[in-house]
This record gives structure tokens, sequence and C-alpha cells, in this order.
């Protein structure tokens, strides 16, 4: 169609009306037209119940999977106010049900029916009923029963309203996510356990009941103790200093001509070597992003723990100052506020960025940590001492990692190649194959005999250094080391606590479809690929996991027999080939790689017609960890107890493809 052709004109203007407002654009409601906005439709709906509940109209609130991806949402609370509004000259269900921008928690601040919600722009409702295949609702108040029905955005039978003697009160809402919306609507299990962990958390005194229909389990989730009960059960009671608790509540406003507000938070915490956690909530809404209270949390923090620290002369001459980081690594901290008046940075409500929210949280914990650090000082030294341990820690880790990089960078550039480096022509990941060879002798019959299209070799002097037993800063001050992961062009892998910045493995920057250790058939042999091994297990597991490393087999016996040479990569196999031979032969052990003439390395070790490769596949990481600990770790006594028991058996941790 040609620019001309294109019409834009007064009548090009169109407006979504109804469900469609939703349907067409659920992204702009629910931050994602996938799992994760199917996902808050369900918190929209909950949350509802949750703000009932901490307004005092009911303590439980059941949600129930049913087998045909239906989720219901029972609340005890007062029930939605559904019936005929002479205000608004409408019913209350069509305002509450089918328009967007209707509720009743817009005058929080003056506390007429909701203080602190987790529901203000009168969205939530709606949009999940609009977003629903099909939406149930049965509502109990004023001695009512009242029942209305939804598909896909539209009521079907309008309003039903029958006496409820007994007089009842809560909302029940069925109702099943519409897979024209979202992409995906069957939600996990573990969503709803870790929402509904989470909402009782901080909605002390509130019960949570989970029922999935199709297991049959029931899960119940309260916390008397709210976020101290919390802090006790992830870190076990066994922090290093008890678990601290502070409340406070104020008034005020995010700028001088905005409205006051009202404003309560709890924080609690505690240190401990084992575990770290910082999680934030306002009005209950956990918050995945932070914001204003994360922000005060670390301001205050790193302000009360650097003033104590230079009081009692802790830092050492021309030492920087502790970060954030160096608190957090060791610390267990859940906070829980509530405002009249909250800033969002959008309906999904996963941060805040109430200023006046930020600077009272921020002086309240200053004073509250530095009180605190007088009154306890045993509990204030031993946080002291922990937090310049994980500062100094990660100092040293972020200088072994700009080494590292400075070593490393450069890997993928074949012109920037490690010594004695041959590299093949081809440039297509899919068939460039890496052998790991054993020495300058093999080295010169393995690049004689090669296919130089794709195979490309690199040569390691001896054995390498035992990568199990060495720490980091030795690991990567060995050359021959440094020089097979700038070739393989992955980087590394490092599990370490104070060393995370030193990882920068990247599976995609790989330079190889296959990595191929080709070492004699010797004793020799056997330990320098057992420590090649440990080097990829140790550095780059992943290459292990993801199926890339390879063993290349050398014939351990060459039998001629007339013009012809046989091959055989065992005792075994040597054995059914004698079988076979009708006539005179000759047997003898291979050669070194070394000693082998480029036709024969093609042909028993490169050709991919006629090689063996094993694969390595350590179907069970820990097993395979466990095994190198007992072979090449420092338990000597272990390892000769391991040898005597089951020296006389054959380890099956290789798969011939």
């Amino acid at each position: 169609m040609s620019k001309k052709s294109r019409k834009y004109d007064n009548e090009s203007i169109t407006q979504l009306k109804g469900a469609a407002r939703v349907r067409l654009r659920p992204s702009v409601i629910f931050g994602s037209d996938g799992l994760e906005g199917c996902q808050h439709a369900v918190f929209e709906i909950i949350s509802n119940s949750i703000d009932e509940a901490r307004e005092g109209f009911g303590d439980r609130i059941e949600i129930i999977l049913h087998t045909d991806g239906s989720i219901t949402n029972r609340d005890f609370g007062r029930g939605i106010p559904v019936d005929f509004n002479a205000n608004e000259q409408k019913y209350n269900w069509e305002l509450v049900f089918c328009e967007l921008y209707a509720g009743g928690k817009y005058n929080n601040n003056d506390s007429e029916n909701y203080q602190f919600s987790l529901g203000l722009n009168g969205l939530g409702l709606c949009s999940t009923q609009y977003a629903s295949r099909f939406m149930d609702v049965t509502i109990y108040r004023d001695g009512f029963r009242y029942s209305l029905y939804f598909e896909r955005g539209e009521n079907v039978g309008g309003l039903k309203k029958e006496a409820a003697p007994q007089n009842p009160t809560g909302t029940t809402i069925r109702w099943l996510p519409d897979d024209e919306v979202f992409k995906e609507i069957n939600i996990p299990l573990v969503y709803f356990q870790d929402l509904l962990k989470k909402q009782a958390i901080v909605n002390p005194h509130v019960t949570f009941v989970l029922t999935d229909e199709a297991s049959g389990e029931v899960f119940i989730y309260r916390y008397e103790s709210g976020i101290v009960g919390y802090i006790a059960e992830l870190t076990g009671g066994k922090g290093f200093i008890p678990t601290v608790f502070f409340e406070h509540e104020t008034r005020g406003r995010d700028r001088v001509d905005l409205p006051e507000y009202r404003l309560k938070f709890a924080v609690a915490f505690c240190f401990d070597n084992a575990n770290s956690l910082c999680e934030y909530f306002h009005n209950s809404s956990f918050l995945e992003y932070g914001g204003s209270p994360e922000r005060a949390v670390r301001s205050a923090f790193v302000a009360a723990i650097d003033g104590y620290i230079k009081t009692n002369n802790g830092y050492k001459k021309d030492e920087k100052k502790i970060t954030f980081s160096d608190v957090e690594d060791s610390l267990v901290l859940i906070s829980s506020s509530f405002s009249t008046v909250t800033s969002y940075e959008n309906q999904t409500k996963k941060a805040i960025n109430n200023k006046f929210i930020q600077e009272a949280m921020t002086e309240f914990l200053k004073k509250q940590l530095s009180v605190y650090f007088v009154e306890n000082k045993a509990e204030a030294d031993k946080i002291v001492a922990q937090v310049l341990v994980n500062k100094r820690s990660r100092e040293s880790a972020e200088k072994t990692r700009l080494s590292i990089k400075k070593k490393l960078t450069g890997a993928l550039d074949f012109t920037n190649r490690a010594e004695k480096f041959v590299n093949c022509r081809t440039r297509d990941i899919s068939r460039r194959e890496l052998y790991i060879v054993e020495g300058d002798s093999a080295l010169g019959a393995c690049k004689l005999g090669r296919d130089a299209e794709f195979q490309a070799i690199m040569p390691v002097r001896g054995k390498i250094l035992n990568c199990l037993k060495a720490d980091y800063a030795k690991i990567f001050a060995n050359d021959i080391i440094v020089d097979l992961i700038r070739v393989l062009g992955c980087g590394v892998e490092v599990d370490s606590k104070h060393n995370r910045d030193l990882s920068s493995f990247d599976m995609d920057k790989l330079a190889w479809s296959k990595v191929i250790i080709c070492t004699d058939a010797d004793v020799d042999g056997f330990q320098i690929r057992t420590l090649i091994l440990t080097m990829l297990y140790r550095l780059t597991p992943r290459l292990i996991t993801e199926k890339k490393v390879f063993i290349a087999e050398s014939p351990l016996y060459e039998i001629t027999t007339g013009k012809e040479i046989l091959f055989a990569y065992s005792d075994a196999e040597k054995n059914a080939i004698l079988k076979k031979i009708r006539g005179k032969y000759q047997i003898q052990r291979s050669k070194g790689l070394g000693e082998n003439e480029p036709e024969m390395m093609w042909q028993t070790t490169m050709n991919p017609a006629t090689r063996k490769l094993v694969q390595v596949l350590p179907e069970e990481i820990h097993q395979t960890r466990h095994m190198f600990e007992v072979l090449l770790g420092d338990n000597i006594k272990g390892r000769k107890q391991f040898i005597e028991e089951h020296g006389h058996r054959y380890l099956e941790l290789l798969d011939v493809v």
C-alpha cells in the first residue's frame, strides 16, 4: 500500500468501550499479557478481601484452585455493595464490575471506609472481570444473597437478590482467566503458596486457607507474631544477634502544598552468617522493586553502622567506607509499612515513591539504630565485625575479578590467541571442535592429522594444577588454565558467597560445539585427563551439564593381520578381534599420541566417521562432586580407604556416544 492510499483523518480516531478497554490491552492494567499479568489479576481479587480483613471485617480468606483452572476467592467481610446507588443513579454492581475507576477507596485519608488499602484506583476488580472467561459472584450483606454472572466481560442475567435470614456476610468470587486475554493462564501452585504466605506474614491474625483440588492438599498460613515470626523462621533462631523490632507511627506530607497523611511502619531484622534477605511490603503488597522503604533502609543502616565504625576507629588507614551490599550480605530484614496516601509506580504495585515515607523511615531508623548500638555494644561489635569482613572480602574479590577480566578479555577474538593454540578456519560454532591434547608432540600429530576446516588444537604442558584444591587466586595465576579459559571463550562460573562478581560465564559465548580431551591411554594420560575434567568441573560446570565435553578414546592395541591394521580400545575388544582372525597376526600396544602418524591420528582419534568419543555425563552432580573430592581432594585417609574398598570396580561415570 502506498503512503498516499493510507488515510489518517477525523474518522481514524476510535475509542475502546466496555470490556475491550482491558481485553485488547491487558498489559496496561496488569503489567503483562503473559503469566505474570494473569497472576496479578489473581492478586487484585485477593487484595480486596485482604483490605476487608485489615479493617476488622473477617479474619479468614479461602482460596480454592479448581481442576478446570478456575479460582475461587471467599472472604467473610462486609460484602461488596451491589444494590442501587442513588447518588450515581446506577446499580453498584455495574460500577464495581463494569466501570473502570469506580470504587470505595478514593477517600482513604479521610477514613471513610478503608485506611490502609491495597486497592486505590477502582481498576482491579473490574479489570479482572473483563479479563475472565467467566466470573460467578455470590455476595451476602444486609440480610440478602446477591448473585451475578459474567462471561467474557458481559453480564448474563442481571442481579439476582433473595433473602438470607441468618444474615451472613462476605463475598465469594469464582472466575476463570481467559486465554484470549492472557497468553498463559496455568498459574502454578507455588505462586499461590508464596503469595498467601507473604500476606499472612504482614497481616497477623488473618488465616489464609489454600485448597488444591487436583491433589486434595490444603495449606494454611497464619503468623500470629507477623514479621518477627517470619525472621525466626528464616534464620531458625540462629542469627548471631537476637531479632530486633522497631515500629513507629507518624504523619506528614510529600510536598508542602499536598495533604498530610498517616504513616505507620514496622521493621524487624537480625544478622546471620547463613542467610541474607531483605523484603519490603507496603499496605501488605510485596514491593518487588522496593522504592521508598528500601531506600530508607539502605541509607539508615549504612549511616548508622559507618558512624559506629568511625567512632570506634574500626577502619584501617585510608580504608573506604562500607556500602549497603556489605551490610546486606548478612542482613535478614522485613519492612512492613502502611499509609493512607500511597504513590505506587503503577497498577502492579511493585514499588512506591512517596518522599515523606522515605524521609520519615530514614530518620527514625537512623536514630533507633544509633540508640540500639549504644545500648547493645556486644551485638553492635558483632555486626560491625561481620560487615567489615564482608566489605574486605568484596574488595578482594573485585580486585581478583578485574585481574581475571583483563586476562580473559578478547577470548573470542581469534587474533588474540593463547600460546601454541592452533585455530580452525570455520566460524560456524555448530561445527567447531576443540581438541585439548597432551603436550607438544601430540600437538604435531593432531595438527597434521586433523581437518583444519573445523578442528582446532590446544596443547597443555604436563599435569595442570589441581583446581579442586587450589584457591581462585592460585588458579587464575596459572597460565595454562587462563589460556584454556580464553580459548573456550565462555568465561568462568564461580560459586562463592563473597566472590559473586567474579562470575562472567556466558554459554552463548562458547566458541565450540565440542570440547574434546585427548590424552594418552596410560597412567599419566588418565591423570592429565582427570585434572582437565576437574578444572572444567570447578570453573565451567555447565559445559558438562550441557553435554559439551567429550573424551577422545585412543586405541590400546594395534593388531596387524596381512595388510590390514585393526585397533582395539579395550582388552575385551582385543579378544573379540583375535577370535575372528584366521591366520597370522601381530599385536602390540599402541604408541603415545605424539608417536602416531598423522594418518593414524585421523583414522583412530579425529575422523568423525571412525573415532570413538566418550561424552561426559554427570547424571548426579552431587555424586560427581563427591567423586572428585574423594579422588583429588585433601582427605588422603578417605581416598586411601575408598581405593581399598572400590578400586577393583570401574566407575561408570562416562557414556559412550
